[in-house]
């Protein structure tokens, strides 16, 4: 049986500069419970967000599986609480997550949340199943890329994947007071589907926008050089990029190629095998980075030809904020990123000719690069802007 859920407690406010709390009648400080897939990926993706909500006076406590000491401390700066819920289980099984749910229902009575926002699937069907079951106040479920399970494609696995995530969104979706995708044809596949209940709170925003001071411009190195910074999915275009690349360095074998990234344990994901043979093809593999400034000031060009259902790439986002060109492929989330032939390309997906060719024009033209790294600077200040993205979050959670 569900608790009674006591009254608000005070919040503390901002402080003066003499330390003490200073007072605001017009602003109700709120709790919020941010609930992602992986304690890594909330404190590399979600740092920005944290910061907006905690810079208005609102207390943050942040939940995830692998919540290890390192994204515990980081977030305890932010001035953020930090709760472990076991998530890691990849499998969409219903009856897997109910121990999940579970915790994360006790964890709600006891923290008495006014705001839930959960994103990526997993996170969403767990916190939309356990903030309507205590009657959370306001439940926020952020659509970050359609993913895996709906992108082109068949075989038993992405089928069943694609089944198993359709009924986990009809289940958790209709319980979210708002919903907030990343790209137009995300939310239109959703309504496609029914999965957005009728007169549902739903917006659009810029991505996850991108910190344009972290992520400030540095000079082009000289002459063309390439790179894909990306996880090894084969529907991220990892097998495009490397035959396109085979190509190019057949052509002129002084151009650099590069990889950055990792092969994980998707279904998705190249082999090792694989992997050595593109590296033997002449692709510098770089390997991952924690900070990816470096790998990205080292290049002129980014190339991300993915046909995943991305809700916008980040990699193509920081890129763009650096003022480096951009290849990438005219598909959900990615086309949101280029101006074709303004501040790069855009070229069909799964068509390794068409990029190859993309490639070779900054080759050949020795200014491209520069010319339209410019303006992708200009289009990451106008469009994806962390603080904007941020504030049109901060607005749909109601803090």
């Amino acid at each position: 049986m569900n608790q009674m859920r006591p009254p608000p407690r005070p919040r503390r406010g901002p402080k003066s500069a003499d330390g003490r709390a200073e007072r605001n009648d017009n602003i109700r400080h709120k709790k919020v419970l941010l609930v992602g897939s992986h304690a890594p990926t909330l404190v590399n993706f979600r740092t920005p967000l944290i910061s907006a909500i905690v810079a208005r006076g609102h207390e943050v406590v942040a939940v995830a599986s692998h919540m290890d000491a390192e994204s515990a401390e980081t977030l305890r700066q932010l001035g953020a609480r930090s709760h472990e819920l076991q998530l890691a289980n990849q499998s969409l099984n219903p009856l897997a997550m109910w121990g999940a749910i579970d915790e994360l229902r006790r964890l709600i009575r006891a923290e008495t949340p006014d705001v839930v926002i959960a994103y990526t699937i997993k996170p969403i069907l767990v916190a939309a199943m356990a903030a309507s079951a205590e009657r959370v106040p306001r439940l926020v479920s952020m659509i970050t890329g359609a993913g895996y399970a709906f992108t082109p494609g068949g075989g038993v696995k992405r089928t069943m994947s694609r089944i198993a995530a359709t009924q986990l969104y009809r289940v958790a979706l209709p319980r979210s007071h708002a919903v907030v995708f990343q790209n137009p044809d995300d939310e239109a596949q959703f309504r496609q589907l029914g999965l957005i209940a009728a007169g549902q709170d739903v917006r659009l925003t810029n991505g996850s926008g991108v910190d344009l001071k972290h992520f400030a411009p540095t000079p082009l190195p000289k002459g063309a050089s390439f790179l894909m910074m990306a996880r090894f999915l084969k529907t991220k275009g990892i097998r495009d990029y490397a035959a396109a690349a085979a190509r190019l360095k057949a052509a002129h074998p002084g151009v650099a190629v590069q990889l950055v990234g990792w092969a994980d344990s998707s279904p998705d994901s190249i082999s090792q095998a694989e992997l050595g043979r593109i590296i033997e093809s002449g692709v510098l593999f770089r390997g991952r980075f924690s900070d990816v400034r470096p790998a990205i000031s080292n290049c002129s060009v980014l190339v991300l030809p993915s046909y995943y259902r991305e809700g916008v790439p980040r990699s193509v986002l920081e890129a763009m904020a650096m003022g480096r060109a951009i290849i990438t492929t005219d598909s959900p989330g990615c086309r949101e990123t280029v101006r074709d032939g303004v501040n790069g390309f855009l070229v069909p997906p799964r068509d390794p000719d068409a990029l190859y060719a993309a490639m070779l024009r900054f080759v050949v033209e020795p200014g491209l690069a520069e010319q339209m790294g410019a303006a992708s600077r200009k289009i990451a200040e106008t469009k994806f802007d962390v603080d904007g993205v941020n504030a049109e979050l901060l607005s749909v959670a109601d803090l």
